[in-house]
């Protein structure tokens, strides 16, 4: 299986001539998917680009979201108008909302959105609020007082869904490529060659999406986990262990890429960088 994967496409923000550019590219691959982890758009927009794009390629797409997707909505209403319209699309995978899919003999796809929840850095002292607070109905909704919070417990939800797909896999799974939006881990954490710092890690890294990896990968040491990330908008690798590496896209408002192209066989998952 050939794919391509792409992260925080904006596409509400892309000019026409841009999109079609991003088209053609993809389209002069020959691919059997598209991979995107996240922030594909904003509210009502995003099945709608997803739409667009199945109608002209007619290839799957398997996509988890990003905190942007939320945006004008709350996470509850977003999560199930895809669900919904991704049921009446047999090219459109909701990650967030399937089991593992299977993808050659020992290789399997899964994802989930994951959430940076205020686990990693330090919360209490860090100067930055994210437009998600005024722009996401689950936090404009409250105060501050209860922020911290609910980024715990989305990010604990996430965990637990993932927790459950990877205990799902079979026992002959040898590779496992996991897709989720945001860094899973402060060393994945990439912003132009260096790693967050506690001020911006609270909203930057999913540290109980990270801990279920964690936990998984010392548990199943014949099960190599590759993850897909974006959300910070700089690339960067991370080998966390021998059978754990993240990888974590770049991108550009206004000017979506093709992150990379990754072919999966029996014996290895094999990925190619393409952006620059």
């Amino acid at each position: 299986m050939r794919l391509a994967w792409t992260t925080d496409l904006h596409l509400n923000s892309v000019p026409t001539p841009a999109w079609e550019q991003w088209f053609q590219n993809i389209s002069s691959l020959q691919l059997d998917g598209l991979l995107i982890t996240g922030d594909i758009s904003e509210g009502d927009d995003v099945i709608r680009q997803l739409l667009r794009f199945v109608e002209r390629s007619n290839l799957p797409i398997y996509f988890v979201l990003g905190n942007h997707d939320f945006y004008g909505s709350t996470i509850q209403a977003t999560r199930q108008n895809l669900v919904h319209s991704c049921r009446e699309s047999s090219q459109l995978h909701y990650l967030t909302d399937l089991s593992p899919i299977r993808i050659a003999s020992g290789a399997y796809l899964l994802g989930e959105d994951g959430w940076a929840d205020g686990t990693v850095g330090n919360y209490e002292q860090s100067t930055i609020e994210l437009k998600d607070f005024q722009r996401i109905g689950d936090f404009a909704a409250t105060g501050p007082s209860y922020w911290k919070h609910q980024l715990q417990r989305i990010g604990s939800e996430s965990a637990q869904r993932l927790r459950i797909k990877l205990n799902q896999l079979p026992r002959d799974a040898n590779q496992v490529l996991v897709l989720t939006h945001v860094p899973p881990f402060r060393e994945a954490c990439w912003y132009e060659g260096q790693t967050t710092d506690d001020n911006w890690a609270p909203f930057f890294v999913a540290g109980q999406i990270g801990n279920t990896l964690t936990e998984f990968c010392h548990q199943r040491p014949e099960c190599k986990i590759t993850v897909l990330c974006g959300h910070t908008h700089h690339a960067g690798v991370a080998q966390m262990s021998d059978n754990l590496q993240v990888f974590t896209g770049a991108a550009t408002y206004g000017r979506p890429e093709i992150e990379a192209t990754i072919s999966v066989s029996a014996d290895a998952l094999e990925l190619t960088r393409l952006a620059p």
